[in-house]
């Protein structure tokens, strides 16, 4: 048993403490917070997600949801223009933020520096890529780097990548929202590295 003394309290209680956003379902516990993720820990890994600027909360959810599912060591996003790990995140990522590391770093091109010493291969995705997404998948670590929606990647960004790749889109539209597009680039580079690595690709204790 926990050290705890419950307070029965109403929703509308629940709702006033921790604001109308939070999904609480009738319980609420304050906790201390994890020691945020740094770098270091998710060097282990065999794929990684780098996102670039992108500042929408439901589509961060959505890319950390998918990177589980696909065994993803982690996401690396920027410090700055890069959403909380708050409840709209939480609850986009729909359990995933437990699997995968979120990783905010200040300066995303020295990030991928490390990752290209570390052995990853630099990927980004750009729909004005030189190159299909399917032959620039290769190695045997990856790190796909996506942008933010409108801007794309920034140019230092561009630069710190192996490779820009493109997904080829045959139809009247030439983009894809950037969650839908990370979850086609996680599956190319999963069938491409074939099953996960067994044992933790995260030092992080959650």
């Amino acid at each position: 048993m926990l050290p705890l003394e419950p307070e029965i309290a109403t929703p509308r209680e629940i709702d006033r403490i921790l604001g109308p956003e939070v999904a609480h379902q009738g319980i609420a516990v304050e906790v201390a917070a994890l020691e945020p993720a740094v770098l270091a820990d998710v060097l282990g890994a065999q794929l990684l997600v780098v996102l670039d600027q992108v500042t929408d909360p439901h589509n961060v959810g959505a890319i950390v949801r998918s990177a589980a599912a696909f065994g993803a060591g982690g996401v690396v996003t920027t410090g700055r223009h890069a959403p909380a790990e708050g409840a709209v995140l939480a609850k986009s990522a729909s359990g995933g933020l437990e699997h995968v590391p979120l990783v905010r770093v200040v300066n995303l091109s020295r990030a991928l520096e490390e990752l290209g010493a570390a052995g990853f291969t630099r990927i980004g995705l750009d729909s004005a890529g030189s190159t299909p997404l399917e032959e620039a998948v290769e190695g045997t670590r990856i790190a796909l780097v996506l942008g933010a929606e409108g801007k794309g990647l920034r140019r230092a960004t561009r630069e710190a990548c192996d490779a820009v790749a493109r997904l080829e889109m045959p139809g009247a539209i030439q983009s894809l929202n950037v969650s839908n597009a990370a979850v086609l680039a996680l599956y190319l580079a999963r069938r491409h590295l074939g099953p996960p690595q067994s044992g933790p690709t995260s030092t992080r204790i959650r």
